[in-house]
């Protein structure tokens, strides 16, 4: 679930995950997006908690999956399952179970989710195709330019209410590091954060998209992870940015962790 902090209180907004229906009313957003064909994003998984959506995940390779830490915070492998290569929340596609997880072992949701990665060992593996397909990160400490658009991809609620079943995105700018930094002062924006959104809002992630990826130039830049309020003017979305070393270490450890 996407973390929304309310910028004038500093507070963490996190919904409960026992109740399938409040998921899908609360969480899970895409502000002023458009209906998206998975043929377009095959990488898109969706992160169903006892066989409701939850948070998006990334496909890395056929039987490993990444996500937020904040996504598997609390929930064991058991209750996990993974849909991939279906425009229409939880429905057709190809369904896995979650074998194993990996959660960083500095994520810190004290610390404005610090280290929010986790990597996730599916108990089979995928068939790859057209609907269904891995996608690489950016590599290790490449950075993306300022001002570069982003494809940030989800299911969920519209700005009018509605819940859309078709899979949505929306393209977002890449905002400058510092500058992210000065506007969430007070707040600790970590070597492991990256930062996407418009100066005039309106556009982008909210509540629960977490977990799911914003792609640069056929790659995956970061995972949705917090945010002041929902696409608001001046606050962009944090990512957990996935070029950082210690993110990169972390899926490498768990690949041999996972004897892959």
């Amino acid at each position: 679930m996407f973390r929304l902090i309310l910028a004038s209180a500093l507070l963490a907004i996190a919904y409960g995950r026992t109740h399938p229906l409040q998921q899908e009313l609360f969480d899970n957003r895409i502000i002023n997006g458009k209906d998206a064909n998975i043929e377009d994003h095959p990488y898109q998984l969706s992160f169903e908690i006892y066989g409701g959506h939850s948070c998006g995940a990334v496909l890395v390779r056929p039987n490993v999956a990444i996500t937020a830490a904040h996504c598997t915070e609390g929930s064991s492998a058991s209750q996990i399952t993974i849909r991939a290569g279906t425009s229409i929340r939880g429905s057709g596609g190809q369904v896995a179970k979650v074998a194993e997880i990996c959660e960083h072992p500095k994520y810190n949701p004290s610390n404005y989710w610090d280290y929010d990665f986790s990597v996730l060992k599916l108990d089979r593996s995928f068939e790859l195709g057209s609907t269904v397909n891995i996608i690489q990160l950016v590599p290790q400490e490449e950075e993306v330019e300022t001002g570069t658009l982003g494809t940030v991809s989800g299911w969920g609620l519209t700005t009018s209410g509605g819940l859309p079943l078709r899979l949505q995105s929306v393209e977002i700018p890449k905002v400058d590091d510092q500058k992210c930094r000065d506007v969430y002062k007070g707040y600790n924006i970590s070597p492991r954060m990256i930062c996407y959104g418009f100066d005039e809002g309106g556009k982008g992630s909210c509540n629960g998209d977490s977990g799911g990826p914003i792609v640069v130039n056929g790659k995956v830049s970061g995972l949705v992870s917090w945010a002041a309020g929902c696409s608001q003017p001046i606050y962009p979305t944090i990512y957990c940015r996935l070029s950082n070393p210690e993110i990169v270490a972390h899926l490498n450890n768990c690949l041999e962790k996972f004897n892959l």
